[in-house]
Order: structure tokens, then sequence, then C-alpha cells
């Protein structure tokens, strides 16, 4: 059971109201071209963040607060870097 990191990005489209209804999450294979997609696709979003988190895969754990690399637009709240 090695831990390993993952790089993903999450694109999020505008919903009903201020709803985000969420995309399915991409991996990269690196933080480089995970950040590099998500610059990207945010002008075609109203949120997109790619991010890394690290954790074992065959137990399904991984960290609870990911490592943002890039964010742009609305996200939901466990994005928010400066939440309390």
């Amino acid at each position: 059971m090695a831990r390993e990191t993952v790089y993903l990005v999450q694109g999020f489209r505008a919903g009903k109201g201020t709803r985000l209804t969420a995309d399915t999450p991409v991996r990269y294979k690196s933080p480089e071209s995970a950040r590099r997609i998500a610059e990207n696709l945010a002008p075609n979003r109203a949120g997109v963040v790619a991010f890394a988190t690290s954790g074992d895969a065959e137990l399904g754990e991984y960290d609870d607060e990911p490592v943002i690399l890039f964010k742009a637009g609305r996200l939901p709240i466990q994005f928010d870097e400066n939440q309390a």
C-alpha cells in the first residue's frame, strides 16, 4: 500500500441560481499539465480548479485537504483557501 500523489482538474458549470454542476474530474500525470489544462479550461467554465491530493488508492484513503495548483471563477467552499 504505497501512497501516491494524483493531479486532478475539476471544472464547474453554472447551474440554476447560484448552483454549480461539477464536470467529471480528469487525472493528469504532472502538476504542470494539470495547471495548463485548468488555465485553458477557465474561460469556458463558471469555475475550474487544478489540485493535488496524496493517498493510498488501494484503500481509497486520500488527504482531506487538497493542494491547490490553480483556481479560477466560482468554486465550491471546499476549494476556498480562506475558509475558517
